[in-house]
């Protein structure tokens, strides 16, 4: 049997999910050694490779640490069972952390020499020596409370992303050994400015070594150690659940406690001290790992907000939409001229704010309904719903507690929009409301109209400013109709009947996009153009894969930018021969999911059927969470996101991997004609947004150049 017919075959036509993540935070590492970046933004790139590899931990790998410990032997897509994925994952991981060590060092190197250092206690100056004694002594000594174990004082509870010092001690050379926990508190920075216009700083660790002696007074250190772990920190909702508030409170503060997933332990920790912690925390079944360099490459993101400018990209100010401000700043108005899209970051995420706020003021609005997902810890969204209802408007707010790490905060925000009196509603017990709606119902003379908002992000001000989104703005009634369908589900499992535009989840969305499909396999068939596009976070679900090779193998031409995850495995022939998948990374975190299908015509062709969607092309988001997509039909949006937007996507070479049949990315090579997708979008006006603006001011044209 050759390579590709076995590839071709179960399980080998599906790649690894948790790989082709660790693949992902692969790529985003690489941006940390891309010479083009300012240093501190490669620095940020390293934390950020750092923070996903925990959240990847605590959440994917805790589910498959669970799976072994009960026996659970069902296999994954690609044929491997829990304990084949462990062991591929400890050993991709490994080398990941050890790519990001060695990433440490150059950056490390290269900030001293200009100008910004991390130093250890050696390297202190007299003066910083005296500095620091006074401050550790009045600042940080009092914070700590070192831990004794012995029988009489059990191992402590060591909370998630916890990072603590071991030390074993003797007073006198006959004493008996003494063992000694020190766990660095949260609220220590892990960074110390020392004094002076010199950016000098000294981990917050090496300043308690620095210190032993006023922490533990006539003791001798024989041995010493460091330790960080992360616990299983996913929740899972039991059908059963009655009160999903009360399950949430609760669920959070179990999930302090979870399970220890990993503990990685500095290189030097002596062995007797190694085992006596993980007998301690009871992590006999948990993933370890030793490090020569800093442990918590996550926290290295407190050194990407000082103040060096010089060291970070160019600051950026989005543009706000010129058709609001044509209208004098009438959201309304602007959106009943013509629909719109606003593209963040390079427009402003304040127009959506501004929609909201002009609602609760609007004394001819009489009702907002509102999903919301994840909203931030300084969000205006929430600020403007409470106006609303504090106005005496009607305002409903679908609020998702099981929005992962987010469960807290919106649990916060429940109560705030409770107590203003908006009717606040948790959605339900099995699915996620991942879909991003809002509704503005206002009287008009006789009539009652309805402006809505729909994006593929979150209404979260800090992500709207570093991911790419769209917010698309419209006084459709037939897309207002079908909005309150979708409401009245979530709010009163209403199952939506009669939809007019909208296709929703979890019932019908992966049917439309395998019909649709379907329609370019015929149109290939048939001898006519055919093609699909499509732009997501991750591709996983095996039924559009499925549909996807069939695709290829009829003659439709597939093009794939899938930032994340993809288990499709591409350009195979007799399999995905027609199907090329890249992915972007870059300054922002491309978000956006469009799908786009030729529908007869050769792309890009304003025939062409186009959607922007909330939902990635997974299980999870056909099958267990409210999504929306929607077909853009106003021409000029249409051309936006078609000819512009996607199109940027698809040239760009200066920030794309592709993904080869064999599961590796290769960083595609630019050549004479350069073209970074980012940069465009900051320096080009984008269309619909704009109004009156572009009169006499041509948008440059994007050409894609066709294979074969």
């Amino acid at each position: 049997m050759n390579v590709e017919r076995k590839i071709a075959e179960a399980p080998a036509r599906l790649f690894n999910r948790e790989l082709s993540w660790l693949a992902f935070n692969r790529r985003v590492l690489e941006e940390a050694t891309n010479g083009a970046h300012p240093l501190l933004e490669r620095l940020r790139f390293l934390s950020i490779s750092g923070t996903n590899l925990d959240e990847f931990f605590m959440v994917r790998v805790a589910g498959l640490k669970a799976h072994q410990l009960q026996g659970i032997d069902d296999l994954s897509a690609d044929g491997m069972t829990a304990t084949q994925q462990l062991d591929a994952i400890a050993e991709e991981a490994d080398a990941l952390v050890v790519s990001q060590q060695a990433e440490w060092l150059v950056l490390r190197e290269a900030l001293a020499e200009s100008a910004l250092q991390v130093v250890q206690e050696g390297g202190l100056t007299g003066e910083e020596r005296a500095w620091l004694a006074d401050h550790f002594r009045e600042q940080v000594l009092p914070v700590l409370t070192p831990q004794a174990i012995d029988p009489s004082h059990p191992f402590p509870f060591i909370p998630n992303g916890g990072f603590s010092l071991v030390f074993d001690l003797r007073r006198g050379k006959r004493a008996e050994p003494v063992v000694e926990l020190l766990m660095i508190p949260p609220t220590l920075p892990r960074f110390l400015k020392l004094p002076g216009k010199e950016m000098r700083f000294i981990a917050m660790e090496n300043v308690v070594r620095a210190h032993f002696d006023q922490i533990f007074p006539g003791f001798e250190k024989v041995g010493a150690g460091a330790f960080r772990l992360l616990r299983d920190s996913d929740i899972e909702v039991e059908e059963d659940a009655e009160d999903l508030v009360r399950y949430f409170r609760s669920a959070i503060k179990r999930r302090r406690r979870g399970r220890v997933i990993r503990i990685e332990f500095a290189a030097d920790t002596p062995g007797d001290l190694e085992a006596m912690v993980r007998e301690g925390v009871g992590a006999d079944s948990a993933l370890v790992v030793e490090s020569a360099g800093f442990i918590g490459i996550a926290d290295l993101g407190q050194l990407v907000e000082v103040e060096r400018p010089d060291l970070k990209f160019p600051p950026y100010t989005p543009r706000f939409p010129e058709r609001i401000i044509e209208h004098d700043g009438d959201c309304f108005a602007a959106i009943r001229g013509k629909d719109f899209i606003v593209h963040h970051p390079y427009e402003s995420f304040e127009v959506v704010v501004a929609f909201l706020r002009q609602a609760a003021e609007d004394p001819n609005v009489v009702a907002i309904k509102q999903t919301l997902y994840r909203a931030g810890k300084q969000s205006a969204i929430i600020d403007a719903l409470v106006a609303a209802a504090e106005a005496g408007k009607s305002v409903t707010a679908v609020v998702e507690l099981k929005a992962r790490f987010d469960e807290e905060q919106n649990l916060l925000w429940a109560s705030r929009l409770e107590r203003a009196g908006v009717q606040v509603i948790y959605g339900f017990v099995e699915w996620k409301t991942h879909a991003k709606i809002s509704m503005v119902i206002r009287r008009e003379g006789a009539v009652m109209r309805t402006y809505c908002h729909f994006g593929t992000g979150n209404y979260h001000p800090t992500t709207a400013r570093i991911y790419t989104d769209l917010s698309y703005f419209t006084a459709s009634r037939r897309a207002a109709r079908d909005a309150a369908k979708l409401f009245n589900l979530t709010t009163g499992y209403v199952q939506p009947k009669g939809l007019e535009l909208l296709t929703l989840s979890p019932r019908g969305l992966r049917e439309k996009i395998l019909a649709l499909i379907d329609a370019e396999i015929a149109n290939a068939k048939e001898g006519k153009p055919s093609a699909v596009w499509a732009k997501m976070n991750s591709l996983v679900d095996r039924q559009v894969i499925d549909k996807l090779y069939e695709a290829s193998e009829a003659g439709v031409s597939i093009e794939l930018i899938v930032r994340g995850v993809c288990c499709l495995r591409p350009g195979v022939p007799g399999l995905s021969s027609n199907i090329r998948v890249k992915s972007i990374v870059g300054r922002f975190l491309e978000h956006s999911r469009i799908f786009v299908f030729a529908n007869g015509a050769r792309l890009p062709h304003r025939k062409a059927k186009v959607f922007i969607s909330s939902a990635d092309w997974m299980p999870r988001n056909f099958d267990r969470r409210v999504e929306y997509m929607l077909p853009v039909e106003n021409p000029t949006v249409h051309a936006q996101v078609l000819d512009q937007v996607m199109i940027a996507n698809l040239i760009d070479n200066e920030q794309s991997w592709v993904l080869g049949a064999d599961g590796s990315y290769s960083r595609l090579k630019p050549g004479k004609r350069h073209f970074n997708l980012h940069r465009y979008f900051m320096t080009n006006p984008s269309l619909s947004g704009r109004g009156q603006a572009l009169a006499g001011k041509a948008v440059p044209k994007l050409r894609l150049t066709q294979r074969g």
